[in-house]
């Protein structure tokens, strides 16, 4: 079994995700394209029912906000496909939101999500970013991917005591309230 790397570049479309797995933490590469259509959603990678919500919940915030983002997209000439490798590993939990959000945006206005950057949380129809479990295993799951900056749930700060002093210090923590936080970090 091989863990997955980080990205080699930067690249519209595809955020780093960090998840818990009952072995330990992995990265997720979320990749995100569009194409003619009629405006569906393609969700793919055999995903759970959480994350599935999320995603949802994702392209319904982007949508909604469509002008603050600058997106002029018309979101019914084309269908969205947000994709997680490794399909056959099933995928489930809520932590994933805030990088599926970030490849939405990043595919929809253009602007390339930093490779060296991993992120963690999920996220509400206002934009707020919630705060989720196994931040020790998916904080090593970046420090073995390469990543350097992490973002998280600023309530799950409490949680990096619980991290290895020499991991902490290889890495850059940011700490997001909302999806905006995020985005500072993650867009190019």
């Amino acid at each position: 079994y091989t863990h997955q790397t980080a990205e080699k570049k930067d690249e519209v479309g595809v955020a780093t995700g960090l998840a818990w797995t009952p072995v330990g933490g992995e990265v997720l590469s979320i990749e995100a394209t569009k194409m003619p259509g009629k405006g569906k959603l393609m969700p793919t990678g055999q995903l759970g029912e959480v994350m599935r919500e999320s995603i949802n919940a994702a392209l319904s915030y982007v949508r909604s906000n469509a002008d603050r983002f600058e997106i002029k997209d018309d979101f019914y000439k084309h269908d969205i496909h947000l994709h997680i490798p490794s399909g056959a590993i099933p995928k489930d939990g809520p932590s994933a939101g805030v990088a599926m959000m970030t490849a939405i945006v990043s595919l929809l206005t253009k602007k390339a999500v930093s490779h060296n950057v991993g992120m963690t949380g999920e996220i509400t129809l206002r934009g707020k970013v919630l705060e989720i479990g196994g931040i020790k295993e998916k904080i090593l799951a970046a420090h073995r991917a390469g990543l350097k900056t992490i973002v998280m749930p600023e309530d799950n700060r409490k949680d990096l005591e619980d991290v290895p002093a020499k991991i902490k210090k290889s890495l850059k923590f940011v700490f997001a309230k909302t999806i905006d936080d995020v985005l500072k970090v993650a867009l190019k």
